[in-house]
């Protein structure tokens, strides 16, 4: 009920600032390209933003969104928008953190570990990213987290040196790096291709949240689930600037409340999905448990590590962020 309640605010809001401007002549169709299945919630979530703005431009704009990374895969998102082949879309920038390791500053671990911290980091980081994005021809819209990482494996797993030679699925620099401390193999897998590739042994444990695995439905092949809380990764929302640009007045009014809007009710999805997801990996039959003692030690040495690597690659940029989260 409440997000019915936000999404009616939004769409009262927009309808208000619509019916100040002329009436449209025509419609102008924006394609959304998303890397996750329709029915989870960052996806959800994007179609209700979607729905916002078609409402709120009276038609004169209508976004449609395209799931699963069913028009372009995962990795070729940020392009696409970046080089104008869609107007808008949806991607996880810390898939991109070779670009700028800003990109990944929602991945340090342990830095963020609650949907409190990650909001604060967002807060912290937005300005920095919305000048890199805006240097790469994208507008940053808005973002909605993921919730807390924690560990899936096919085996009981109680310390690093169990975890040594297994196929490790990576999304990004941050994965593939946690994967090489730890003695694992990294295997690039974007969400879309995650089932097959456990299915078939490319991939026989990864980092992610627990909608991911309830998503993927990853009892099928997987046993264990730890949570770990390494760190809470941001799905962002961004347009091609020159699309942007190409809007009128009211068009961009009318998407800036929908994408607050969206920023709100994606985070209160997050939060509801995560002990909805953790209860659904037990009734698939997996081991849901915290980590011990040992394993998170473990991990907490080898997020000290990445942590430091991550402050020389982002340099002082990288550190006043962090250092502004730090004093919230």
């Amino acid at each position: 009920m409440r997000l019915i309640k936000e999404l009616m605010t939004c769409t009262a809001t927009v309808g208000l600032l619509a019916g100040l401007a002329a009436t449209p002549a025509a419609a102008e169709k924006w394609d959304m390209p998303l890397a996750y299945a329709a029915t989870n919630y960052h996806s959800e979530n994007a179609a209700d933003f979607a729905k916002c703005v078609g409402v709120g431009t009276k038609g004169a704009l209508e976004i449609v969104t395209h799931p699963s990374g069913s028009l372009f895969k995962g990795n070729e998102i940020k392009r696409a928008v970046q080089t104008g082949q869609a107007p808008i879309g949806e991607r996880l920038l810390s898939a991109h953190a070779n670009e700028n390791a800003i990109f990944g500053i929602d991945s340090i671990p342990f830095l963020a570990t609650s949907f409190d911290a990650a909001e604060k980091l967002s807060q912290a980081a937005t300005p920095t990213l919305e000048k890199i994005l805006d240097s790469q021809n994208l507008v940053l819209l808005y973002s909605v987290p993921w919730p807390p990482q924690g560990l899936y494996f096919k085996k009981e797993v109680n310390s690093v040196a169990d975890m040594k030679g297994i196929k490790f699925r990576s999304y990004n620099t941050a994965t593939a790096r946690m994967a090489e401390l730890a003695g694992m193999l990294p295997v690039q897998v974007e969400a879309a291709e995650l089932s097959q590739a456990l299915a078939t042994g490319v991939a026989e444990a990864f980092i992610s949240s627990g909608a991911t695995g309830y998503d993927r439905k990853v009892w099928e092949q997987l046993t264990h689930f730890y949570e770990v809380d390494a760190w809470l990764p941001r799905n962002t929302i961004f347009a091609n600037k020159d699309a942007w640009n190409g809007l009128d007045d009211a068009k961009r009014a009318a998407i800036e409340v929908c994408a607050k809007t969206a920023a709100k009710a994606g985070l209160n999805r997050a939060i509801a999905y995560t002990d909805f997801t953790l209860n659904g990996l037990r009734e698939g039959g997996m081991k849901v448990q915290k980590a011990g003692d040992q394993l998170r030690a473990d991990l907490n040495k080898i997020g000290e590590t990445m942590s430091d690597e991550w402050l020389k690659q982002a340099g002082a940029e990288g550190k006043a962020v962090v250092d502004k989260f730090k004093g919230m």
